[in-house]
């Protein structure tokens, strides 16, 4: 997942590692969005983003948990932060479905748009 913060008109986003990339690890997440808060006077922090595990098999029903890591960070920030505005950005094109189910705000679907990437 990622801390999602705006700079001017420049999206800022630092992943939260819910998943096996890279990151900040969600225990982490706080620490990161006070630094940002503080010392990071050109960012807006908008919200946290994850891609989450490729290939998660949905087929049974099961819950990406990545994506509910991702929420609860979400949560858990919200909470410190006293807001309830913050965005998440979890789902690609082979689980946006899914994600926007769960409550992403935003996702990615550039494969689905322009193909896979060479």
């Amino acid at each position: 997942s990622v801390i999602n913060a705006e700079y001017g008109k420049q999206w800022y986003q630092r992943r939260v590692r819910v998943e096996q990339k890279s990151g900040c690890m969600p225990e982490e997440v706080i620490t990161l969005a006070d630094v940002i808060m503080k010392e990071c006077d050109g960012l807006r922090l908008a919200g946290v983003m994850t891609i989450g595990a490729f290939g998660f098999d949905w087929s049974d029903g099961a819950i990406n948990p990545d994506f509910v890591e991702l929420l609860e960070c979400k949560r858990r920030l919200g909470e410190h932060l006293g807001r309830d505005d913050l965005e998440v950005s979890m789902g690609m094109s082979d689980d946006f479905e899914r994600a926007i189910e769960m409550g992403s705000s935003n996702v990615r679907v550039g494969s689905k748009i322009f193909g896979a990437r060479n």
